[in-house]
């Protein structure tokens, strides 16, 4: 079984509940996408399939744990997710009720389904699944992840136990890519940019899209304290109609955003994004009101992409309103 680094009582609280006979059927583990949600799930599950635990902790090496590491368990159900937004719908929530009353056949005796990436869950799927989350069989057990349990409906939360993880040091992200191979210069660079997200940090080394979006993040910064309307609408557009790759761009830049306002007060202080020195710069340049604007405008500019809002027309809207607020 794969290390995993950080989120250490997380991982005691969910081994903890298997080993004393008292799982929660239902749960909700939130967290930036790259935190280790889902290995937490994962682990989760592992812990309730495990054919050797040792007081709730899976072993890694039995067929279950195995099985469920490669995502090839018979009973460890990821749900599909269908329509233009990638999104669970009401048919997927129907097709997994109908599912969770077969009895599974194996030694654990108990069934998963993992709904990953949870993001503006239709109300319908969500009120569709209500009752078998409130009176599920005793062997199946529900693992929702997301980035804030504010996706779903305050009567689906009630009847979860919810989770958060929790960001590694910089030194465990470190740590961690060096046990996976990667070497020094690339970890160093990875972990300027991510921090302790491992996730994102693997992915900022494996993934050239993600290293565009970075260099995007830091030629919009410096659009922005250029006052350069053109350059800023250019590099806006550049991100294309993919709404999954606009969403974790703004993400991106309203980090940065955030940095500056922090900078602002505090040259010293720790930093979230991937451009420090861009947000010190744009820290000299932008009082702290405009900061709090700007990371307003783009939260309605990410808000708007998530809810089908033509992407073009978000980010040129977007793009106006910085040069509202800068210029």
């Amino acid at each position: 079984m794969k290390k995993i680094y950080g989120n250490k009582q997380l991982l005691d609280v969910l081994s903890g509940m298997a080993a004393r006979g008292k799982a929660a059927h239902s749960v909700i583990i939130s967290g930036e996408k790259g935190s280790g949600r889902k290995l937490a799930a994962k682990y989760y599950t592992q812990a309730l399939m495990c054919e050797s635990p040792s007081e709730g902790k899976p072993c890694g090496v039995c067929n279950a744990c195995c099985n469920v590491e490669k995502d090839i368990h018979p009973d460890v159900i990821y749900p599909e997710k269908t329509g233009k937004l990638g999104n669970y719908s009401v048919s997927t929530a129907r097709e997994v009720i109908a599912d969770a009353y077969v009895r599974p056949n194996n030694s654990s005796g108990c069934k998963v389904y993992i709904f990953a990436d949870c993001r503006h869950v239709d109300p319908r799927t969500q009120n569709t699944l209500l009752k078998l989350i409130e009176e599920p069989p005793e062997y199946a057990y529900f693992i929702f992840t997301c980035d804030s349990k504010a996706e779903f409906l305050s009567t689906i939360v009630s009847r979860c136990v919810c989770f958060s993880t929790s960001p590694c040091t910089e030194e465990e992200a470190a740590e961690s890519l060096a046990e996976n191979g990667f070497g020094q210069e690339e970890i160093r660079t990875a972990v300027s940019c991510f921090h302790g997200n491992i996730g994102m940090c693997e992915r900022y080394i494996s993934d050239e899209g993600i290293r565009k979006s970075v260099d995007l993040t830091k030629s919009l910064a410096d659009s922005i304290i250029r006052k350069d309307e053109y350059a800023l609408c250019v590099g806006l557009f550049s991100l294309g109609r993919e709404r999954e790759d606009v969403r974790e761009q703004l993400s991106m830049l309203d980090k940065l955003v955030r940095d500056a306002a922090v900078l602002a007060k505090d040259p010293g202080g720790q930093t979230i994004g991937c451009f420090r020195e861009g947000a010190a710069a744009l820290a000299k340049s932008v009082t702290a009101y405009q900061s709090t604007r700007l990371h307003s405008c783009i939260e309605k500019a990410w808000r708007a992409v998530e809810s089908n809002v033509s992407i073009p027309l978000a980010l040129t809207a977007l793009g106006a309103e910085i040069m509202e607020i800068v210029g």
